[in-house]
């Protein structure tokens, strides 16, 4: 990817990246003068939803670093704007950048329910846990308006199937009500992502999401109402967050969550340039010594996508973030292993016109 063209900071105001570079399938972006003398006054970039229509929503994975096979996306891009994403290359596909078009140009998906419940009802659909928010988060702040996320899961209590998610979204507290009666079934359980307890940093690194007091909170409404939590360090970044990693776990088991789980900074693809770009800016001291220990990981990259390294890294310092992960995990009791998702309960419901069973 071409070095980031930087726009003016009082356009980006509450953005992640610093420009929008063209992505690899996009290799003509590039910025060229009116022929006008003057300076432009270009207006704030503000966020645009497109609509797509899917063929299909379950995407299937065989990944041996993943606990699940199956997802759902209700949304393309995302308006958190966490600078280190690792799901911003996605939306080279598109067309699009994976700088601030990520986090500025979204895709709804408004058929997203009606086409999961076909997939479900299809004979030979054998059932799984679902994960949603791996890519991007369900619970951005479009989904306030376009409500995809909870017709997805009120399909999915419809059809008693499992249920993960993943979020920084405070909004997943509309959805308690469905939630609630899910996880009394053993179908839902949620992952909630917490970086930092500083939110200066935060604001910086993770500038739509909501502050890491808000999503402590968010974890023990969650739990308060009977749905397990995870609370999943992630991603650590060494010589910025990671000396947090035992408070991230104790402010995580205070507020109620049962389970935890880490990640390392992962910099696939276009993300790399995005990452050294916003370290220049906002921690410039620092970014020498953030660089050298994620290539001392990565055998001298920037990253490693082999399976079994690419979360984690590999050598002496990650070895030593994952014995540090391991001894406050088992001090705090979140070390135990979770109840599976029932997938038992699974069933398509009977529609208007069906034949009822004899039996």
């Amino acid at each position: 990817m071409a070095s980031a063209e930087h726009i003016d900071p009082t356009r980006r105001k509450g953005r992640g990246a610093l420009g929008n570079a063209a992505g690899r399938y996009d290799l003509a972006r590039e910025t060229e003068a009116d022929g006008w003398d003057r300076p432009e006054d270009l207006p704030p970039l503000r966020t645009e939803v497109s609509l797509e229509r899917p063929r299909r929503m379950i995407t299937y994975n065989r990944s041996p670093d993943l606990p699940f096979d199956r997802s759902i996306n209700p949304y393309r891009g995302c308006e958190h704007g966490c600078v280190y994403c690792f799901a911003r290359p996605s939306h080279a596909y598109l067309g699009l950048s994976p700088g601030l078009d990520f986090e500025t140009r979204l895709v709804a998906r408004p058929e997203a329910a009606e086409v999961l419940a076909r997939e479900l009802c299809a004979p030979r659909y054998r059932v799984a846990p679902i994960a949603v928010g791996t890519n991007t988060d369900p619970y951005q702040p479009i989904e306030r308006d376009h409500r995809i996320m909870r017709d997805c899961l009120s399909v999915l209590a419809r059809f008693r199937h499992p249920v993960a998610i993943v979020t920084k979204g405070t909004l997943i507290e509309r959805d308690i009500d469905i939630l609630a009666t899910m996880a009394r079934q053993g179908l839902a359980r949620v992952g909630v992502s917490l970086t930092t307890l500083d939110p200066v940093l935060s604001r910086r690194m993770e500038p739509r999401a909501p502050a890491p007091a808000r999503r402590l909170q968010m974890i023990r409404r969650l739990t308060e109402a009977g749905i397990p939590v995870r609370v999943m360090t992630s991603p650590l970044v060494p010589g910025l967050s990671d000396h947090e990693l035992e408070a991230l776990l104790e402010a995580g088991r205070a507020a109620g969550a049962d389970a935890a789980s880490w990640i390392m900074l992962r910099l696939p693809m276009e993300v790399s340039r995005l990452w050294q770009d916003w370290l220049a800016e906002h921690y410039p001291a620092r970014a020498v010594r953030v660089m050298a220990r994620l290539r001392e990981m990565h055998g001298g990259k920037d990253y490693d996508a082999r399976w079994g390294h690419r979360m984690r890294g590999q050598g002496p310092y990650a070895e030593m973030v994952a014995q540090r992960f391991r001894l406050a995990a088992k001090r705090l009791g979140l070390d135990r292993r979770t109840e599976p998702l029932r997938c038992d309960l699974f069933r398509v419901p009977t529609k208007v016109g069906d034949q009822m069973s004899l039996f």
